[in-house]
């Protein structure tokens, strides 16, 4: 069982930047993703960025150009640098775990979590 907990939310006002962090701890699989998903109110949880073990990124639409994923495996941290900030990316933001490669983006695939940690952008 891998225990995740993510930090570094917070309040920025548009075109500011923030830097989540998700330390995770028990079994790290090998072959792997790790993703950012997030959550806005009202909203379903929707996929961010991932990284496949083999360091591959992938990012969705709304933020490619602007977010960064990132690990440090020394550590057991997943970093997602967030750039040029919108209203519109305001949400929860959730670190993920799979035990598998590939797919990363697929929700129904990840079977571990962290507790989130809030994001707000004013305008």
């Amino acid at each position: 069982q891998v225990r995740l907990v993510e930090s570094g939310g917070g309040s920025v006002q548009a075109g500011g930047s923030l830097r989540l962090s998700c330390a995770s701890s028990g079994y790290i699989y090998g072959h792997n993703c790790m993703g950012w998903f997030r959550q806005a109110p009202g909203k379903e949880r929707e996929w961010v960025a991932a990284i496949d073990s083999d360091g591959s990124t992938t990012y969705a639409s709304s933020v490619k150009g602007r977010f960064t994923i990132s690990k440090d495996n020394a550590k057991n941290t997943l970093y997602l640098q967030m750039n040029s900030l919108k209203p519109e990316d305001t949400a929860m933001y959730y670190c993920t775990e799979k035990p598998r490669s590939g797919l990363c983006h697929r929700k129904d695939l990840y079977n571990s979590w962290g507790q989130g940690t809030q994001v707000t952008v004013s305008s």
